[in-house]
């Protein structure tokens, strides 16, 4: 959530500092700005809005500084306003800041008891002024940070100017991602390496409770018992700094179509095509695991429901998948025989790094399924288990879904493999189904001008209702999210048995349903449910595959999927059903690379 860029610069960095933030634009924002030092002074420019309203204000009023931060917000405290944006000023204090500090309430009382002024609703602003009044203390800056850091509590990335030290730029981590890049001649800071991926590829990530200072030339870094400390250097791929869209509209739409290569790239580090074995990165001793506790958060959830099914019919291991904003606070029992997955694309999804950490203080092994592989769950789980997406830029996650469903698919077939569930001759079939999915991801894909062709009678819809069964039920949970996020719809999913159980009372003839049935051994059920509904005179669009558009009842919209085992059924059934909400979302004008309130990363519990 929210975007930070800095850069201690040999040249303006207005420029770099805006170009740094559109590529930060997928995370989700709702004002931007940036502050820079000019004349030995510290000036700022914010907008409401877009990062084209900012542009508009710098065209009137150009920021003429060599070092300076930027900042895209997503708000938490305080409405989406120019007063509410970053960068926040106090004194000889100018920051930015991702996160949330719990106890700004306290920190502002005790503040403006002192006869501090405050000019916005943020929690921001409160560690300005906290800074700003131990610099008047006397403090370096350094110590004075320091000082700062040890009054607050909660998630923060923060990047710092202060007038007076106009060739430096503080910096500081705790539950949000800070990285270091190092230039020549120049030093940046930025919320991901695709932040600094424009200007150089060498970077360090700092770790949790770490601060900074960069000049031209270093960075001194130091942990939270203020012990300096050198974080390993890295290259980074340049691809950072080349993410387009090519000759696709929007990146949701390229992103559907990466899908393919996505796919392909996460499986080859699974399985060996060769010898049809699938391994666990990670020594992970499948065999020694009594249970599963999958924990995530949005899209990577409804991944690991479709795991379950797999998990624990090709592994026979019991699986419990749980969002992971309610995981930790019910304090589930656990046993050491639990192996605990986190699922997240970004490696820092709040909730669910909190619930990796309260997993490894209960003494659990523990995996993360995550497409950013240097990031802080990466880092802090037992085992990577990686995806290979590729970035993501569009909100509403498409290919690491996918891919996140084909590394779950690859453990399981391990899993079975490591407990005996099969002999080396089912490993290596299972193996090879999982291989055509990425053939099949591209077969799916073809069938896009048949479900564009659905979407202005579905775009005029009110209300939504998605059915499936079995590993088809998590895909309708996933595809009304996909649908409701982007286009503004209200969609809900449902297993198509619990039909009867209440959500039969919504259908009416203007709310249409979305079965998703391929022929397996649960079509004949889903039919059943599917003919109640018509019954009630629902319209009904059925996503099956040939043989279930033979035996499709008269009245139906069919979108054809190509035929495939039921393994892969919710890898080759996803991009179709992406493409619909997507094609819904263009023909209701809607912003689908950022839809409205939603972020990319939540970095925020």
């Amino acid at each position: 959530m929210c975007g930070i860029i800095g850069i201690v610069g040999t040249a303006p960095v207005q420029d770099r500092l805006l170009e740094s933030l559109k590529r930060l634009e997928y995370r989700g924002y709702d004002s931007a700005g940036i502050a820079g030092v000019v004349g030995g002074k510290i000036e700022r420019r914010r907008a409401k809005g877009k990062i084209r309203a900012l542009e508009d204000v710098l065209a009137a009023q150009p920021l003429k500084a060599m070092v300076g931060i930027g900042h895209t917000r997503w708000a938490t405290h305080g409405a989406p306003t120019e007063a509410n944006a970053h960068p926040h000023q106090a004194g000889k204090v100018t920051l930015v800041h991702n996160g949330i500090i719990e106890n700004f309430a306290e920190l502002r009382r005790e503040l403006e008891a002192k006869g501090r002024s405050f000019e916005s609703q943020t929690d921001t602003e409160v560690i300005a002024h906290l800074l700003d009044t131990n610099l008047a203390a006397g403090l370096e800056p350094l110590a004075a940070l320091k000082a700062t850091l040890d009054r607050l509590h909660g998630a923060y990335a923060i990047a710092v100017l202060i007038e007076g030290h106009e060739d430096l730029i503080l910096g500081a981590r705790r539950g949000s991602p800070l990285v270091v890049g190092y230039g020549s001649g120049e030093m940046f800071l930025g919320s991901d390496a695709l932040a600094v991926g424009p200007f150089t590829t060498r970077i360090a990530y700092l770790e949790e409770g770490d601060y900074v200072a960069i000049d031209h030339n270093s960075a001194s870094i130091f942990n939270e018992l203020g012990q300096a400390v050198i974080r390993e250097m890295r290259v980074v791929s340049p691809s950072a700094a080349l993410v387009e869209r090519g000759n696709y509209r929007h990146f949701m739409e390229k992103e559907i179509h990466d899908q393919p290569d996505a796919c392909q790239h996460t499986l080859s580090a699974y399985l060996d095509p060769v010898s049809g074995k699938a391994t666990a990165p990670g020594g992970v001793d499948f065999a020694k695991v009594d249970r599963i506790q999958i924990i995530a958060c949005g899209t990577a959830f409804y991944a690991g429901l479709i795991s379950r099914y797999l998990f624990e019919r090709l592994a026979r291991i019991p699986v419990d998948v749980e969002v992971a904003s309610e995981f930790r606070y019910r304090e589930p029992p656990v046993t050491p025989g639990t192996l605990a997955i986190v699922v997240s694309q970004s490696g820092e999804t709040a909730d669910t790094l909190a619930a990796l950490r309260w997993c490894k203080g209960q003494g659990l092994q523990t995996a993360a399924v995550v497409n950013v592989h240097e990031s802080t769950m990466a880092r802090e789980a037992d085992v990577l288990f990686p995806t290979h997406a590729g970035p993501e830029i569009g909100v509403a996650s498409t290919k690491a879904f996918t891919s996140q469903v084909a590394a779950l698919t690859a453990l399981a077939i391990a899993a079975g493999a490591a407990r005996g569930m099969f002999d080396a001759t089912e490993e290596a079939r299972l193996s090879r189904l999982l291989l055509e999915a990425p053939r099949l991801i591209a077969q799916s894909i073809a069938v896009e001008d048949a479900i564009r062709a659905l979407a202005p009678d579905l775009a005029k819809a009110r209300d939504v209702l998605y059915f499936g069964r079995g590993a088809m039920s998590a895909l309708a949970l996933e595809g009304a999210l996909k649908l409701k996020e982007i286009s503004y719809i209200h969609a809900e999913g449902y297993a198509a048995g619990e039909l009867k159980h209440g959500p039969i009372a919504l259908i009416d003839e203007a709310t249409p349903v979305i079965v998703i049935a391929p022929s397996d051994a649960l079509y004949e059920k889903t039919m059943s449910n599917m003919s109640e509904v018509m019954a009630r005179g629902g319209p009904i669009i059925l996503f099956t595959d040939a043989e279930g558009a033979e035996n499709a009842p008269a009245g139906v919209k069919v979108i054809v999927v190509p035929t495939c085992d039921p393994l892969v059924a919710p890898l080759v059934f996803s991009a179709p059903i992406q493409l619909l909400a997507y094609h819904v979302a263009v023909q209701k004008g809607a912003d689908v690379d950022q839809p409205r309130n939603l972020a990319k990363s939540v970095t925020v519990e």
